[in-house]
């Protein structure tokens, strides 16, 4: 059987920003996965959200973020940096790191004495010491129960979605508060769909589009804000270090997690919206297809009628909903609300097991659902595996249990 030190699942900025770390440590890696395949699939016309360093894959300062990129290739990137611009700067990067992913599909991955087995598409295997999964977050779209029953061309969600545009000259209602509701009402309202947004929320968050950094100036920013972009203002800086972050008291980090990350849209989405309606406290109570429409009972004892239902409701991380996990190994690991419980280094409960990306963010907080958490993620792993390699080669030992992580 083919074996590797490491085996990392996933070539989007996470399994990207491994391969980077752990090769420029001289660590043995493969690579699996399509590269930047969940950003190919979200709708054409989507800007990214984040500031500019936090869009950077592996590192905000260094050779393969944007200014390197652009510098390289000449690329015209704007701000905020389109989703087809970051798709490309995303390949540009794994053609520095990974240029031998292996993009074969992983269909299982299963414990094997003090190691894992990979089971390909081909149904060829590969055994791996270590077992780095960064498969992203396709697979927890969250679709609420008043979904079921209901056919996919009536109800759907964002994630469903590469091109907004079909649903020009429909009546669509939007269920949602954040930037995925937001930003694709904005899309098929610009391509001649008659559009409405209902969300849960008493109100509508919308982000200060870089108004305090305005404020602020070059000098000040770093002193409030974080390069990672995850939080407002002060809080930032702790978010952007897991460590110090994960050693406050969970009654503290719940809710400073939330404020992080609570459901927001871009402020420059306020102008596109201008033709669509937004209603705020209102629920679907239940949805049922009549004919070709579907109908909408919501909350306020209003009803619509429509030709499509659309959720914009994120994605809930739960691991066992990874198809490639194997069920034995899964049960293996510690999880609570389907997060697993994992020590420095990203390491699972399972020696040699780890979880980069959302996966990561009951263990180090709200940064791990976003690219800039790659770098922390990254080297986190990296150092860990750099150290158990050392104690192995000086004393023989097994591997080296972490006491500790930087902050």
């Amino acid at each position: 059987m083919d074996e590797t030190a490491i085996a990392v699942l996933g070539a989007g900025p996470h399994g990207l920003a491994a391969a980077a770390h752990l090769r420029r440590a001289g660590e043995e890696v493969r690579i699996f996965g399509d590269p930047m395949s969940f950003w190919r699939t979200m709708p054409a016309g989507m800007w990214l959200r984040s500031n500019w360093t936090a869009t950077c894959i592996a590192e905000y300062d260094g050779p393969l973020n944007l200014d390197s990129y652009i510098a390289e290739t000449g690329a015209k990137v704007t701000k905020p940096v389109p989703l087809d611009d970051f798709i490309a700067y995303g390949t540009w990067v794994q053609s520095k790191v990974a240029p031998d992913v292996d993009r074969r599909w992983v269909t299982k991955v299963a414990k094997d004495g003090d190691g894992f087995v990979l089971t390909l598409g081909d149904e060829s295997q590969l055994r791996a010491r270590r077992m780095v999964v960064a498969a992203g977050i396709a697979d927890f779209v969250n679709r609420p129960g008043v979904m079921s029953g209901l056919p996919r061309e009536l109800a759907s969600h964002t994630a469903d979605h590469a091109d907004l545009s079909v649903f020009k000259n429909q009546e669509v209602l939007v269920v949602g508060g954040g930037q995925s509701a937001l930003e694709s009402a904005a899309l098929m309202s610009e391509s001649g769909a008659d559009v409405e947004v209902v969300a849960r929320a008493e109100k509508i968050n919308w982000l200060h589009g870089g108004k305090y950094h305005r404020m602020l100036g070059p000098k000040l920013v770093p002193l409030v804000y974080a390069p990672t972009d995850v939080g407002p203002m002060g809080l930032s800086k702790i978010v952007a270090k897991p460590g110090l972050f994960t050693a406050l008291p969970r009654s503290i980090q719940d809710p400073l997690a939330y404020r992080a990350i609570r459901p927001a849209g871009a402020a420059w989405l306020i102008p596109r919206l201008a033709d669509v309606q937004v209603g705020t406290g209102i629920q679907v109570t239940s949805a049922k297809a009549v004919g070709d429409r579907v109908h909408v009972e919501l909350s306020d004892g209003s009803a619509r009628e429509v030709d499509h239902l659309m959720f914009g409701t994120g994605y809930k991380v739960d691991i066992t909903r990874y198809p490639f996990l194997d069920p034995a190994l899964a049960l293996q690991v510690r999880t609570l609300d389907g997060y697993p419980l994992m020590k420095p280094g990203m390491e699972s409960s399972v020696p040699g097991l780890h979880f980069l990306g959302a996966p990561g963010a009951r263990s180090f907080g709200p940064l791990m659902r976003f690219v800039a958490g790659g770098w922390y993620g990254a080297e986190s792993l990296t150092r860990l595996v750099r150290n158990s390699r050392r104690k192995t080669a000086t004393s023989g030992a097994g591997r080296l249990e972490p006491t500790g992580d930087g902050v």
